[in-house]
């Protein structure tokens, strides 16, 4: 498992790489497939039959509030949102069977907007000056944190995080992932930063500023894989998917980006 863990972040990590260097639309493009593989997963540990019709509406509705940000007109986006409220809604009237019908219109409420609407903050981000190093921050910051917690985990973890949620985390891991990310939100900001003067474009920042950066996304990075837990573990699925060897699925891997995205970008915009 470990193997095939190694493998896929050695080829996954410099295609997201590239895709944040060159902006758009490879940026979008990757946020919209992760988020619409996501999403569909979510639907699959909510035992969604693939013939649910509002399963597609989900995944249209997931699609459109990722592009949100490139909406010109922002009017767009309460008109996506009351659109599909609607129409979601109308489908519940027009249901030959009501047996799970609540049931399977609030799923596909939610999972739009968990999965779709916080990963769309990434593009958000991305979008800000000097956005580019920001989600490099960010996102190697996040996966920093999930590397120095599986490891340390695994090395010297004995005392349970939350058992009830998720029974292989330990409070050894979750503070060597806040660590590790600190350290290396420090180190990938000073990377940055000599990469910025060398294209004539200087990354500024306060280190203080980093620091409680990296400390707020090892934070939000752990609080976003324990809900992801808690959604496994209530629904009786151990991964969401196999579609990345090692890994599970892509919620598995994108649940702590989840929850980072929106942090960041507000972080940014109101203190950094």
């Amino acid at each position: 498992m470990l193997k095939h863990r190694v493998v896929t972040a050695a080829i996954g990590v410099p295609l997201i790489i590239l895709a944040i260097w060159f902006g758009d639309p490879w940026i979008t493009l990757f946020i919209a497939a992760a988020a619409l593989a996501g999403t569909y997963e979510f639907y699959h540990i909510a035992n969604f039959d693939r013939r649910e019709p509002l399963l597609y509406l989900g995944l249209l509705w997931t699609l459109a509030l990722v592009l949100s940000p490139h909406y010109r007109n922002p009017d767009l986006l309460p008109i996506v949102i009351t659109a599909a409220m609607l129409v979601s809604l109308i489908c519940l009237l027009l249901r030959p069977s009501r047996e799970k019908a609540f049931h399977n219109w609030a799923w596909t409420i939610v999972g739009a907007l968990y999965v779709g609407w916080m990963l769309s903050y990434w593009l958000n981000l991305r979008g800000l000056e000097a956005g580019r190093n920001w989600v490099y921050l960010a996102m190697l910051t996040t996966f920093a944190n999930d590397t120095g917690a599986f490891f340390i985990g695994r090395a010297r973890g004995k005392h349970k995080l939350a058992p009830a949620i998720s029974p292989a985390k330990t409070w050894e891991g979750a503070i060597g992932g806040l660590v590790s990310a600190i350290l290396a939100a420090i180190v990938i900001a000073m990377v940055l930063k000599l990469i910025s003067v060398e294209l004539g474009a200087p990354f500024a920042f306060r280190y203080w500023q980093i620091m409680i950066l990296g400390f707020l996304v090892g934070l939000f990075a752990q609080l976003g894989d324990l809900v992801e837990s808690l959604l496994k573990r209530k629904m009786g699925v151990k991964e969401s998917g196999n579609l990345l060897p090692g890994h599970g699925g892509v919620l598995d891997r994108f649940d702590s980006l989840i929850f980072v995205g929106p942090v960041v970008y507000y972080y940014v915009i109101w203190v950094a």
